[in-house]
């Protein structure tokens, strides 16, 4: 009896079979009155198969405001005042040339339990999200690509990880973004609520039945059970969350986004996956994003016969020319982005470029070389001086450095992140 009832928590209405999906315990939700004062906002976009060394990166030995953007920067020049170049960071522990955004926000020792062979903590966005999400619609959202191995993404459902370390499914496609977003649901309010209720009612009765299991199991299984429990709170609060928000209608912004026709994938799909976000933001329905960008479609989508990663073992022929390719059009899409976020105006007239904290980069240099992660930041939310180039002294300066001092730029009280060993105060000076 006891084995069954490891296998499974029962009660009178429902079977849940263990293990369970696990989650990052929110705190609980709140709705508050909109601010009169502009939200602050983080953004964060980052592409597998890193970047190509010899042509994106700007001459190290020009740095402040003097230096002049290199070919895979170049369509970024009219923001170029706005926008600044951070060289020699780096996530220690990243051993994986393949996993460009595993361990992108969290920084974190993939060997760090023993006896395991992969561990994550919780990454930057969703930091930022426990607070930022408080009164909006949706915590963070999260949005991704299909096929993300082909990218150089590696384990992880987006760029997100929870507080335990467990990945958060992002939304893979523009069409599913926008409905998730935008769409109004045509179940009636009362069938909805009802499905809530029998969803609650389900949840009280298996958390009874999960109590009567924990005495008597070993330490490890108790272990377990504790980490089960915990995505059983999860769920309850988003149920709770959800519940709040049913009779609310979504907004659509003042200049609303087309829903989008079949399938759309490559440098069309980045490009409506960014209007997708300024839309979010414009109405406020979250303050908190993530884009795993995609690299195999991408590049396809420009005319390559290759993959990405073939792309990334670059020599100096046709590769080259798609790698070199690859970093202009994503250059030119950031710097689309960054021209819409300038021209969306919040309610007391600045913009939403004033108050966001954006970053773009990977967890991979070039080909297997995983030091100086390519980045790039910008926006006024952070209070970061712009329109510099700089160079850390020390060449594995972590990663986290800079997502501790966004996190501060914004606002919030993180004494550390990762394995940062403090702020850049470089950035702010």
């Amino acid at each position: 009896m006891k084995t069954s009832r490891r296998a499974f928590l029962r009660s009178s209405t429902a079977t849940i079979a263990l293990p369970v999906m696990e989650s990052f315990g929110f705190r609980r939700f709140a709705s508050a009155a909109a601010s009169q004062t502009p939200p602050k906002r983080m953004v964060f976009l980052a592409m597998g198969w890193g970047v190509t060394k010899e042509s994106w990166f700007p001459d190290p030995k020009v740095t402040g405001s003097e230096y002049l953007l290199s070919p895979g920067l170049k369509p970024l020049e009219r923001h170029k005042g706005d926008i600044t170049v951070i060289q020699n960071l780096a996530n220690q522990f990243n051993n994986e040339a393949h996993w460009g955004s595993t361990f992108y926000l969290t920084g974190a020792n993939r060997y760090a339990e023993p006896g395991q062979s992969f561990h994550n903590t919780v990454s930057a966005d969703q930091v930022a999200a426990e607070e930022f999400g408080k009164d909006t619609r949706f915590t963070s959202v999260q949005l991704g690509c299909n096929k993300a191995e082909g990218s150089g993404h590696g384990p992880g459902l987006s760029l997100s990880w929870n507080r335990q370390g467990k990945p958060i499914a992002g939304l893979n496609n523009p069409l599913t973004a926008f409905h998730r977003l935008f769409a109004e649901e045509n179940t009636s309010l009362e069938q909805r609520q009802a499905m809530l209720k029998q969803r609650r009612s389900v949840l009280d009765s298996v958390l009874e039945d999960a109590k009567s299991v924990s005495r008597g199991l070993s330490s490890n299984d108790v272990d377990k059970l504790d980490e089960y429990l915990q995505s059983i709170r999860d769920i309850e609060i988003r149920i709770a969350k959800e519940e709040q928000w049913l009779d609310i209608p979504k907004k659509l912004p003042a200049d609303p986004v087309k829903k989008p026709k079949g399938d759309i994938e490559g440098f069309e799909e980045v490009k409506l996956m960014h209007d997708l976000m300024i839309a979010a933001m414009q109405v406020d329905a979250t303050r908190v994003l993530t884009y795993r960008q995609p690299v195999d479609s991408f590049i396809a989508s420009l005319g390559a016969t290759i993959s990405g990663h073939n792309m990334s073992h670059y020599d100096q022929g046709a590769r080259r020319e798609v790698s070199e390719m690859r970093d202009q059009k994503n250059s030119e899409l950031l710097a689309r982005f960054i021209d819409k976020l300038k021209k969306t105006q919040e309610p007391d007239g600045s913009s939403l470029f004033d108050h966001v904290s954006l970053s773009y980069g990977s967890n991979i240099h070039s080909v297997h070389h995983l030091v100086n992660c390519p980045t790039v930041i910008a926006g006024g939310g952070a209070g970061v001086k712009h329109g510099r180039h700089l160079v850390m002294a020390d060449p594995k300066t972590p990663l986290c450095n800079l997502w501790l001092s966004l996190l501060r730029g914004v606002g919030l009280e993180v004494d550390s992140h990762g394995d940062s060993s403090g702020v850049i105060d470089e950035l702010f000076s």
